[in-house]
């Protein structure tokens, strides 16, 4: 083979060489395009579900949106749970500073054992009355203990008009808000993959 041969066959190689990068670099640059585009998809739809709850607590609440006014933060989870003899549950939220408009993608998961058999969607509305209150529930978490509770609804005979331990929650199903709506056991933390 002459000197000019194995050249031609060097350069085809090296060719083939870099388009086979290229397409692997490409293709490596569309999945993580991809990836940031459904995280985005994601967050668009948890900022969307939490806004059109907030709207409709205020609608329903007019002493809901006096605490929001007032509030340092908020936040809205949407959650789906599920009932055959043991109860389970999970669901996507976003919390928010309100003076700084920062948004924090979060998850929130429960469990539980207990007679019951179907499918329960509702959102969860969380009011923080102070930084400290806010910045503890997003950075280190939350789990809601036995005696926590959403706040009552307008029909129920005792409303909720103030903050309790830097907190006032809401709990909303399709029929509007819940009278004393059970939240124990859930707990709450950030979203890692859509931070």
């Amino acid at each position: 083979m002459n000197r000019e041969t194995a050249m031609k066959k060097l350069t085809s190689f090296a060719i083939v060489v870099c388009a086979i990068l290229i397409l692997t670099s490409a293709t490596v640059f569309a999945e993580d395009d991809w990836k940031s585009l459904k995280q985005e998809s994601k967050r668009m739809k948890i900022d969307e579900t939490a806004q059109e709850t907030l709207d409709t607590l205020f609608a329903d609440d007019s002493k809901a949106k006096a605490l929001y006014d007032n509030s340092y933060g908020w936040a809205v989870f949407d959650n789906l749970k599920l009932a055959f003899g043991f109860s389970g549950g999970g669901g996507n939220g976003v919390a928010v500073a309100k003076e700084s408009g920062k948004r924090t993608y979060m998850q929130m998961g429960t469990a539980g054992v207990g007679i019951g058999l179907g499918a329960n969607k509702y959102q969860i509305v969380f009011l923080f009355q102070d930084s400290q209150t806010f910045n503890n529930f997003v950075n280190k978490g939350w789990q809601a203990d036995a005696g926590a509770t959403a706040a009552a609804g307008k029909h129920a005979a005792d409303a909720k008009t103030d903050f309790t331990n830097g907190l006032a929650i809401y709990q909303m199903t399709e029929k509007g808000l819940m009278a004393n709506a059970d939240i124990a056991g859930t707990k709450y933390w950030q979203n890692d993959k859509l931070n």
